[in-house]
């Protein structure tokens, strides 16, 4: 059995605040017997006004919330997936990158979100990460005491095919970190992560943010863990926290035994037009 932390967050434009927060989750967490963390998307900095947080945004080498972090899992001897921080590339350009963290403080590995948010939503918003971001180019697994992870960000959960790769390339634990909002939230959020995670026989940890912004963008929440039968572990509804959730790796090798459609994966041939 394997006990894992997840922290809920309303992240705010002080990213030194935000630090604190997910600094003092690593050693709730430790504290609590967790083998790792998960924060969501933008833990350091949520603010849509993109000139006030282009102020803040730092090249990997100088970011202050990934250090903080990276100390902090030294520290307590935990590992770390820091869900994502606003990163300045050595180009100059800014990447949505999502981190894990090992319990000396290393980074194992990094993860650029490959799928970028541009949309006019019924309700007036309107979001347009491309202005702001450059897609990543690649996927990763990355092994942990969790198991082997396929980290993701937010809007990928929309692509199954990203998933896909990630189980055929080993993956048992897709995380899914995310700053979804209400309207999308409430009519997909559960229903896709219970079907990446019972399509990836995985299992699957959301960590989410919620509520109310200091940039006036208002979040999903509900934190999720869910196993490969696509059974919910964890349901954080609104309210930020650190929330705990056991996982069981023989329950995924049953359920693998049970429907094998990972071993009956086939390469899918070109579409023919009728």
């Amino acid at each position: 059995m394997t006990k894992l932390a997840v922290l809920q967050m309303k992240s705010g434009i002080d990213p030194a605040a935000n630090a604190v927060t997910i600094v003092q989750a690593v050693a709730d967490a430790a504290a609590a017997g967790a083998v790792m963390l998960f924060t969501p998307e933008m833990s350091g900095l949520v603010d849509r006004d993109r000139q006030r947080a282009a102020a803040h945004v730092r090249e990997e080498c100088d970011d202050p919330v990934l250090a903080a972090v990276r100390a902090a899992a030294a520290e307590h001897r935990l590992w770390v997936h820091l869900g994502s921080l606003m990163i300045r590339r050595e180009d100059g350009k800014f990447a949505n990158r999502g981190f894990v963290i090992d319990d000396a403080g290393a980074i194992q590995a990094r993860y650029d979100k490959l799928h970028l948010f541009d949309v006019d939503l019924p309700n007036g918003e309107s979001w347009r990460e491309s202005a702001a971001y450059t897609a990543g180019e690649a996927a990763v697994v990355v092994d942990t005491p969790a198991g082997r992870l396929g980290p993701t960000i937010c809007y990928d959960l929309r692509f199954p095919d990203l998933y896909r790769a990630l189980t055929d390339a080993g993956a048992r634990i897709l995380s899914v970190p995310a700053a979804f909002t209400r309207p999308t939230g409430a009519a997909h959020w559960h229903v896709l992560l219970r079907a990446r995670a019972i399509e990836g026989a995985a299992f699957v940890v959301a960590a989410a943010q919620t509520g109310e912004h200091a940039d006036g963008r208002t979040t999903y929440g509900h934190s999720l863990v869910v196993d490969p039968w696509g059974e919910v572990l964890l349901d954080m509804g609104e309210a930020a926290g650190l929330g705990f959730a056991t996982i069981d790796p023989t329950r995924l090798a049953d359920i693998r035994q049970r429907i094998p459609a990972l071993r009956h994966r086939r390469p899918i041939p070109d579409v023919g037009q009728a």
